[in-house]
């Protein structure tokens, strides 16, 4: 079992920022993935002689997974699962229709892009969700790069616009009118972290707030995990041109691959690759 570094190694992030490489970072990623610790040990052992200074992140993130998916397939899909999502863009749009399917699974009815009026001006809502009598106006906010978090401006921005959808939905009701949509929750969803000024103002302004790791049970990892909607830029079969191909006709989950070959044939692929990405697909979703 290795204890750690003989020296400091300083790592290059996708952001271009230069960061000291952490065992510990590293342990804890590999934790929340659910791998043991053997396998743990093991991969460590395997990286540690690969480690120099100016080393990309992302080398060492193809390393550690390429070492999971032969040893612990499950845990390989856990572990590339923020950079899969981080795939769906550079766009929001596919982000939000695959955090809509992400809350079907959860039992909510959810809808995209609707536009309501608030009291003072119209929005257009990324996600509209309902379930039971729980009206909720979510906004999901993505971003494609590693290392950025969703700040607390942003909290404000989504709750300033919770405020004036509820207050017309409030206008509405003492009127006796029905022509405005219910509106009881506010709800910030993210791909990133979150800085800890966004959680205190959400948690004080009564905003819910889902990120990749808060709230520590209910994020946005574990809402993947438990529903078993996977990102189809998860598949190592599909290039990344495929995976443009197919986000831009507003497909996002691995699940619309495994239904039929049509969608794969449209996008130009052979039938001998259609069938590896479909094998592909099937496994990840008979995984979980």
């Amino acid at each position: 079992m290795t204890n750690g570094l003989q020296k400091d190694i300083w790592v290059l992030k996708t952001s271009g920022q230069m960061e000291k490489f952490s065992l510990e970072k590293l342990r804890r990623s590999l934790t929340r993935s659910k791998v043991d610790e053997e396998t743990i040990d093991r991969i460590i052992d395997h990286i540690l002689p690969e480690l120099h200074n100016g080393m990309k992140t992302a080398q060492i993130y193809k390393h550690v997974y390429s070492i999971l998916k032969k040893k612990r397939y499950p845990a390989a899909v856990r572990y590339s699962l923020r950079k899969a999502v981080m795939e769906l863009g550079p766009s929001g749009f596919p982000f939000e229709k695959y955090v809509a399917e992400v809350m079907k699974m959860k039992g909510f009815k959810a809808e995209t892009g609707v536009i309501l009026p608030g009291f003072c001006v119209s929005h257009e809502v990324d996600i509209l969700l309902e379930k039971g009598d729980r009206h909720i106006f979510a906004e999901c906010k993505f971003h494609n790069q590693q290392g950025i978090k969703t700040d607390v401006k942003v909290a404000l921005y989504v709750h300033a616009r919770f405020l004036d959808l509820k207050k017309a939905h409030d206008e509405a009701h003492k009127t006796h009118t029905d022509e405005t949509r219910k509106i009881h929750e506010g709800w910030l969803i993210t791909n990133t972290k979150l800085s800890l000024d966004a959680i205190q103002y959400a948690n004080c302004a009564g905003l819910t707030v889902i990120g990749w790791d808060y709230p520590e049970e209910g994020n946005l990892q574990d809402l993947i995990l438990e529903t078993g909607v996977h990102p189809l830029t998860f598949l190592t079969t599909l290039s990344q041109a495929d995976k443009k191909n197919l986000l831009e006709q507003g497909v996002v989950m691995c699940r619309d691959i495994t239904i039929g070959n049509e969608l794969l044939k449209a996008i130009g692929l052979p039938d001998e690759r259609v069938e590896k990405v479909v094998a592909e697909a099937k496994k990840v979703c008979q995984e979980f």
